[in-house]
């Protein structure tokens, strides 16, 4: 067990379940003496843990591996914080659909268990930088696992604006917004808009248009390398939004530049050994099993 020496752990608030999990983890690591050091935030609704305690962004300088317990949702924030730092990140799932935190509550000692004897697989995952410029000047910053959406806001009103890739212009479209989703991404919110689901190994974006004024604006699969520009038409009567992982937002303006370019920094992310994508999308979209099962 001399892998992970120092595990850092991150768990969603507002979940009794979570903190239950939590304790679990802490006496289970505690038995092996493994050093548990819990996200700020998290502690502060724990008192008496008797473990360290450091900032998110911390954790990456001082632990071998942090663990999430929540949902995909905690993980994307977890990601944007350590993406940088890249120590690999374990997710135990206590939310919803869990395309990410791939752990079940019922499987926690076990899983980690192996994951602690070396017995676990590692995946890269891109995430893409946003910026929003402003008469050339940037104005907000954000950063993506999942997708950055361009969308009305609060104004239930069409967009226009101008999409650009590798500097070519691709079109002028009216539509609720545009989805700009990695292949992590492409099972959450651009696959309720009519994306494609891509493999997480996948080098490429895609681009979905969210309600476009035209039956033709179909989703475009573009290179992962690739810098995409929209620029919002100075006509505009809505304000619009841009959004990273539903978590963070940017307002904009009629006429700002909104750029978007893969993140030089990924993602190292754990599974136990059987993980396997299909059987996770099997299991979370209600895909039929093998004829005789």
């Amino acid at each position: 067990m001399d892998y992970f020496r120092n595990i850092g752990l991150i768990g969603r608030l507002g979940s009794k379940q979570v903190i239950d999990t939590m304790k679990n983890l802490i006496r289970f690591l505690g038995e092996r003496g493994i050093t548990c050091v819990l996200d700020q935030r998290i502690a502060e609704v724990m008192p008496g843990h008797g473990q360290q305690v450091c900032k998110r962004k911390m954790m990456g300088e001082i632990c071998d591996l942090v663990i999430v317990v929540g949902g995909d949702g905690s993980l994307l924030g977890a990601a944007r914080s350590l993406a940088m730092s890249h120590v690999p990140v374990l997710g135990v799932n206590r939310g919803n659909l869990g395309f990410l935190t791939d752990i079940a509550p019922a499987e926690i000692e076990e899983k980690v268990n192996e994951v602690l004897e070396g017995k676990y697989t590692v995946e890269s995952r891109f995430l893409i930088d946003v910026t929003v410029k402003r008469d050339g000047v940037p104005v907000g910053e954000g950063t993506a696992l999942n997708d950055c959406v361009l969308h009305p806001g609060k104004a239930a009103r069409m967009i226009q604006f101008e999409l650009y890739i590798e500097g070519q212009f691709v079109y002028n479209q009216r539509s609720d917004g545009l989805i700009v989703s990695t292949p992590t991404g492409s099972t959450a919110y651009a696959l309720s808009g009519g994306g494609p689901i891509m493999h997480p190994k996948l080098d490429a974006l895609v681009l979905v248009p969210m309600f476009p004024h035209t039956l033709s604006s179909r989703p475009i699969v573009v290179e992962g390398n690739s810098e995409l520009k929209m620029v919002i038409g100075e006509q505009n009567e809505t304000y619009p939004t841009v959004s990273c992982d539903g978590q963070n937002h940017i307002n904009c303006a009629p006429g700002d530049t909104i750029t978007i370019h893969k993140k030089p920094h990924k993602l190292k992310l754990i599974h136990p050994l059987n993980y396997d994508f299909y059987s996770t999308c099997r299991e979370k979209l209600g895909w039929g099993t093998k004829l005789g099962d």
